[in-house]
Order: C-alpha cells, then structure tokens, then sequence
C-alpha cells in the first residue's frame, strides 16, 4: 500500500463549509462558550515548608464562543497561554476563575467521575505523534481503548470498528496488529486521529496538530481534518502558531498574547484588515511568495516587516495594563494605566486596544 505520505508538498485544499453538525445541534448553535477563564500556577519556595512566592499568570480572562460545526484557531507566540487554555477546555487543567460552557452544560469544575462519561464528546489530539502513542500497544490496542474505557459495544466487534476507521484517516485496516514504531509521523498522527474519532466526539481540541511534522506532511494533515469535518460535522478548536496553517483551516481566528485575548475576528477580516498591533506584527512575518503588494495606481510595494523589540515579558510578572505596551510602537501613557477592554469595532471582529490598527 502507498503510505498517505507518500507525495510531497500535496497542496492545502480551501476550508469545506460543513453543511451541518455532526452532533444534534444546528450549525451556527453556540457548543462551547468560556467565559472569563483565568489559569495561574503557584510558584512555591523551600522543601519541607513549602510556601507560595508568587504566581505565573497562564491565563487571564479569556473569553469565546464556538458554534456547532465550526473552527476556531487560536495563535500566539510560545508562551502565550494556548496550549493551557486547550487543556482546560477538555478539563485536563482545573481553571483558577471563570467558566466553561459546554452543550448547555457548565463542565467548569466537575469532578473526575462526571467528566468521564463527557469525555465521548470532548476529544483531544495531542502536538507530538510519537510520545501521544503507546509504543508497547499496537495500533488496534491504541485505537481501541475508548471503547474499552468508556464500555461502548460496537454491532461487529472492536476490531471491525477500528480498521473502519484506519481507513477513514488513510490508513490500511489491515495494520491493526501493527506498532507504533513502524509508522512515520505523518501516519503516528494519522493513527492519533482515529483514536480521537473513535466515539464520534461533538468537539475536538487539536494541539499543533501538524507542527511537529514535516512540512511536505503538513497538508495533507490539514486536508484530512478538513474533510473530516465536512464528513462527520465536526467542531474544532485549533492550536497553532503558524498563522499560514490557521488560514487554510479555520474560519475564526482568536490572538493570545501574554495570556491575553487581543483580537478575535473571522478568517478573511482577520488577514485583510487585522486591527491589533501585535497581529499586524504576527501576520507581517509570515512568509510571502510574492514579497511585494499592489499598491496606489497599479505600482507594487514592498511588504513592510515590523520588528517587535524585546523579549516576551514573564507572564510570573507581567506589565500592567496593557501586556503589549512594553513592546508596542503606538504605545501611550493609557496603555500603561488602563487595560483595554476586548470591544467590538467590526461585525464579528472584536479587538482589545486603545489605539486599533486600519480603523
């Protein structure tokens, strides 16, 4: 059989508008809602008598929705607080403050016993394909377990079950005593995906879904998840840092910096007319196979970079008001007194700024 990887650089396929959600709502009905949601680590000091000298603030007042059916992505710099707000959302971490609203449900702080039975509706898919496997299972143990842990029966047995959806991922049903080992990334990740379809979840969390694989790999990832959706009607929320995937798969997109929502706007709005400084920045970097834009009376101009000086602030001592100040160039003496707070200034398109880009 010719591996799913087999063809470099497949192309990314424009994002499948899904007719309607896989999991009994109607598309465009709000599935998730999160409110608020706040996460800090306690930083302790000593070895016998422990105590708190501070706190790394994660997360801070972060609030979306996500309508059945749809995707979101979520970008931002390493350290921005992404990957802690994905793993709240599947209750992986116990939020500090705020709420997660999940099928009419608030899943903010159940208990380890109620969560279990939700767990069929809430799935993940983890940013590494070689550590998320077990490599002492085989493929059809690994695929299998949801419906060992949460006592599904299947019609024609587990192993039926589980070559069914090898092969919706791409894969040969007849690897099913196969190990993990034997695989390349690009079909590890193949396999992880499965496993995450395996009891039809209304909403999956994908972690860098493709960054640790390479790049002739990547699209063809993203291609899958997107027909995955248009088939099954699935309902994503996607981490990533690289802007160009999240613009072939998503159709909003949320910015995070420093632990910070600032902007939050539909794909296209996004991309064309970003209001928040430091998305004008993300999006100034972001590769060009033509480095020069038209500009006035049919002339092309050249792209401007925008550089962003100094480091990322430590989120255990964050600036305050505003996060992005101490690295922004429109910065005032508000920015670094008053928060700005997360408004609407175009349908759809929230931004958190004193003083917005293209507005």
């Amino acid at each position: 059989m010719t591996s799913p990887e087999g063809s470099a650089g497949a192309a990314v396929r424009p994002e499948p508008v899904p007719q309607a959600a896989g999991n009994g709502k109607p598309a465009g009905e709000a599935l998730l809602t999160v409110t608020q949601l706040t996460k800090h680590f306690p930083v302790y000091r000593g070895i016998i008598f422990r105590r708190t000298v501070g706190l790394v603030r994660s997360v801070e007042d972060v609030s979306f929705t996500v309508a059945a059916g749809e995707t979101l992505g979520i970008v931002g710099e390493s350290g921005c607080g992404k990957t802690t707000t994905a793993r709240m959302i599947v209750r992986l971490l116990e939020p500090t403050a705020g709420q997660i609203m999940f099928d009419g449900r608030d899943i903010t702080h159940l208990r380890q016993g109620s969560m279990r039975p939700l767990r069929r509706d809430v799935q993940m898919i983890f940013q590494d394909p070689y550590s998320s496997l077990n490599p002492r299972h085989t493929v059809g143990a690994i695929v299998g377990a949801p419906f060992r842990l949460q006592k599904v029966a299947t019609e024609q047995g587990v192993r039926h079950s589980v070559q069914e959806l090898l092969e919706l991922v791409g894969l040969n049903p007849e690897h099913y005593n196969r190990y993990p080992h034997e695989f390349s990334g690009g079909q590890r990740q193949r396999i992880g995906i499965a496993r995450t379809l395996a009891l039809r979840p209304k909403l999956i969390v994908a972690d860098e879904p493709v960054s640790a694989l390479d790049v002739s790999i990547q699209a063809q990832v993203i291609n899958l998840l997107g027909d995955l959706q248009a088939e099954l009607g699935l309902t994503y929320v996607i981490i990533a840092h690289d802007l160009s995937v999240i613009r072939h798969v998503c159709s909003r997109v949320a910015v995070m910096y420093l632990g910070n929502l600032v902007e939050l706007a539909d794909r296209d709005a996004l991309y064309s007319r970003p209001r928040h400084p430091y998305t004008v920045a993300l999006l100034s970097a972001v590769p060009s196979p033509e480095p020069v834009a038209p500009g006035v009376d049919g002339q092309r101009m050249r792209r401007e970079r925008i550089r962003l000086t100094g480091d990322v602030p430590s989120p255990l001592n964050p600036p305050p008001a505003c996060r992005f100040h101490t690295r922004c160039w429109k910065a005032q003496e508000i920015c670094k007194t008053e928060q700005p707070p997360l408004v609407q200034m175009a349908i759809g398109h929230q931004v958190a700024c004193h003083f917005p880009e293209n507005s």
